[in-house]
């Protein structure tokens, strides 16, 4: 069930996914609240968890990884406590969900390039059966949830 959250804390959460780095000061304006009266709020939204922190965007193109990849793993579920012990270690693995359907994970990868993207499939195989996908393009990047209230999110599924 969703903590209450009235209007102002939706926007307050809308202001800092647009921009985490947003001033108190700046959001306090756009809500019609004192700045202490913004903390206030932002802290008790990080206390509930539904703020879980701040990050800044990075371009992992930018950065050299130039293979964008999702693989799937079919792995007995025997396996899953090894395996999470040593994707854990992965720093290229950016995702990791376990998932229904014909495999146990999906994963998100990112690679300087092919070699090195093939070198990480072969060391997953020892868990099981893999599927690659390399990523030609993105269309729709990682975005922000929509806040809305529970009204509204009935009525956008009637």
């Amino acid at each position: 069930m969703r903590p209450m959250m009235d209007s102002v804390d939706e926007k307050i959460i809308q202001l800092l996914q647009k921009n985490a780095r947003t001033s108190i000061k700046d959001i306090a304006s756009q809500v019609f609240l004192s700045s202490p009266a913004v903390t206030a709020r932002i802290d008790r939204l990080e206390k509930i968890g539904i703020i879980r922190g701040y990050h800044a965007q990075i371009d992992p193109e930018a950065l050299g990884y130039r293979i964008k990849a999702f693989v799937n793993l079919e792995m007995e579920p025997s396996k899953k406590t090894e395996f999470y012990a040593y994707i854990e270690n992965v720093p290229n693995v950016i995702e990791c969900n376990c998932v229904t359907g014909d495999y146990a994970m999906l994963l998100q990868v990112e690679f300087w390039n092919t070699n090195e993207l093939d070198h990480f499939v072969n060391e997953l195989q020892r868990f099981g059966k893999t599927k690659t996908q390399i990523v030609f393009s993105t269309s729709v990047e990682h975005r922000n949830l929509p806040i809305r209230n529970p009204e509204e999110k009935a009525a956008a599924f009637a």
